[in-house]
């Protein structure tokens, strides 16, 4: 009988678990993936509808190469499926020039040689009339090479992809604990224990459920939708691209036009007052109420002209941060039985596709492609309880061995 139901498990069908599952799957790897909902579902952090692509990150240097190789990847996904998942078309990042949004993205583009385009508010205006109320003091960089991704039809794709190529996929699927074993890992559900040789943990705003200590906090995120007044308006996303926009009070506006059935998204980066710490299995955290969408609202008038004043739709999205912004990617305590991904402090999904592809890298034992070692999840210093049996996942994760006979298995 083999010891071993898989090679490698992945837990959580998001964004990246579902691109590590049609990776490790694609390459051949015996591999199985658990999802609690659906792939594709709207109660984690990858939902909407769209998310913004773009090589200029401003978050930190070292992630220009991996949204360069995540481009590569995601035209990959979409060769392989047979379906447009990027809708190229540019994108605007405005605000005053040594600001956070225009700042960091002139950084980026000169340290690392990006195709963009300055221009003054009046070219702005000339080009992309829908823009309005720009500050003369203000620019506006135009970076050739963005767009928007479908994240909920991305997760599919990469999924089907995977089970075609022979991944087993539970859905509807919890799993409850997580521990490490003699030279392998056990993935607990209520159904049964699957006992893995490596485990991906890619569970969103559960993750601090499963790894313990890493400083996770889970956020609400209102996404709003606004109709034009006028149906011929320039609100299409040809002529209103996607965008980030920092305005004179400090809050970032972000959004994109009409495309695909879908009205004027937008949204506030800073999230506004519905933004708040959050339990992910609290249902009351997903109604929507008047917070969510009244500043996005107030900002329109004298910024985006010809918006209904009242959205046309409401939705809660959730995401977790990190104390320093950046992604948590990598193996637990240089433990290359348990790899996590999580930590998309709301800018992860463009980066996706080759995160996906460094989670399988190092599930099978590879160091990955491209330097991540800035995203490890040791970074953090974190205090871990002593546990006197097998250990639940916890930034400290090793095989503990019974002090005495009597001892039993415990969680912490």
């Amino acid at each position: 009988m083999n010891r071993w139901d898989a090679d490698v498990a992945v837990v959580g069908l998001g964004a990246w678990g579902a691109m590590a599952l049609w990776q490790l799957a694609a390459r051949g790897v015996d591999v199985i993936g658990f999802e609690r909902h659906r792939p594709g579902h709207a109660l984690g952090s990858s939902s909407g509808g769209s998310r913004m692509f773009r090589i200029t990150c401003l978050e930190h240097p070292a992630l220009v190469p991996l949204a360069r190789r995540s481009s590569e990847v995601w035209r990959r996904l979409e060769d392989d499926a047979g379906e447009r998942l990027f809708l190229p078309g540019g994108g605007l990042l405005i605000g005053p020039e040594q600001g956070t949004i225009v700042g960091g993205t002139l950084r980026a583009a000169r340290s690392h040689g990006i195709e963009v385009r300055t221009l003054t508010p009046g070219q702005l205006r000339e080009r992309f009339p829908r823009q309005a109320g720009v500050p003369d003091h203000h620019l506006a960089v135009w970076e050739p090479s963005a767009g928007i991704l479908r994240p909920e039809a991305s997760i599919r794709a990469a999924t089907g992809l995977a089970t075609a190529a022979g991944a087993r996929v539970f859905t509807d699927s919890r799993v409850t604990d997580v521990r490490v074993v003699g030279g392998g890992v056990e993935v607990r559900t209520a159904e049964r224990v699957h006992r893995v040789r490596r485990v991906v943990i890619t569970v969103g705003s559960w993750l601090s459920a499963l790894v313990e200590g890493l400083p996770l906090e889970t956020l609400r995120m209102p996404l709003t939708w606004f109709r034009p007044v006028v149906e011929d308006s320039g609100y299409d996303l040809e002529r209103f691209p996607v965008f980030m926009r920092e305005t004179e009070e400090g809050p970032v506006l972000w959004g994109n036009g009409r495309e695909g059935g879908h009205e004027v998204k937008l949204g506030l980066e800073g999230y506004g007052p519905g933004a708040r710490p959050i339990d992910p299995d609290d249902d009351a955290d997903r109604f929507v109420r008047p917070e969510d969408w009244a500043d996005v609202a107030r900002m329109l008038p004298g910024r985006l002209p010809g918006l209904a004043e009242l959205p046309d739709r409401v939705a809660v999205s959730f995401f977790t941060r990190t104390p320093d912004g950046q992604f948590a990617v990598g193996a637990l305590d240089d433990d290359a039985r348990v790899i996590v991904g999580g930590g998309c402090n709301a800018h992860g999904f463009k980066h996706a596709s080759g995160i996906g592809e460094a989670l399988a890298d190092l599930a099978t034992g590879r160091t990955a492609r491209l330097p991540l070692d800035f995203l490890a999840p040791g970074r953090f210093a974190v205090r871990t309880r002593p546990a006197p049996a097998p250990v639940r996942m916890s930034t400290t994760v090793r095989e503990a061995v019974p002090t005495a006979p009597a001892a039993q298995e415990g969680k912490r």
